[in-house]
C-alpha cells in the first residue's frame, strides 16, 4: 500500500466519521425539540433554567421531557465537537495527500525530461 492510498483511505474514514458526528448533532436536535415540547405539554408548573424548560411536577412525562432535553443537548454538543475534530483531521490528510501528489508529479516530470534527453542523445 502506497502513502497516497493510505492517505486516501484515512481521509475517507475521517469523512465518514465527520458525517456520523453531524448525524449525531441532528439526532440531538430532534431529541431536544421533543423534550422541550414534551415538557411544555405536560408540566403544570414550568420553570426555566437558561433556555431549558423544567417541569417540577413528579410525573413520568416531566421526567421524560427533562431526560430528552438533556440528552439532546449532550448529543448536540458532542456531535458538533466531534464533527469539528474530524473535519480538521481530514484537512490534515488532504494537505498531506496534496503534497504527495506534487512530489509524484515532479518525479514523473523528471522521468519524462530524462527520457527526452536520452532519446535526443541517441539521434
Amino acid at each position: 500500500m502506497s502513502v497516497r492510498d493510505y492517505l486516501r483511505e484515512k481521509a475517507a474514514e475521517s469523512r465518514h466519521n465527520e458525517m456520523s458526528a453531524y448525524l449525531m448533532f441532528i439526532a440531538g436536535s430532534v431529541l431536544f425539540v421533543g423534550g422541550v415540547s414534551q415538557t411544555l405539554l405536560i408540566a403544570e408548573q414550568l420553570m426555566w433554567i437558561l433556555f431549558i424548560p423544567v417541569g417540577f411536577t413528579v410525573t413520568l412525562g416531566s421526567l421524560l421531557g427533562l431526560a430528552l432535553t438533556l440528552s439532546g443537548i449532550a448529543l448536540m454538543v458532542f456531535g458538533l465537537v466531534a464533527g469539528t475534530y474530524f473535519s480538521r483531521n481530514r484537512g490534515w490528510y488532504m494537505h498531506e495527500l496534496r503534497n504527495a501528489w506534487f512530489v509524484e508529479e515532479k518525479a514523473v516530470a523528471r522521468r519524462k525530461k530524462r527520457k527526452k534527453i536520452v532519446s535526443n542523445q541517441e539521434r
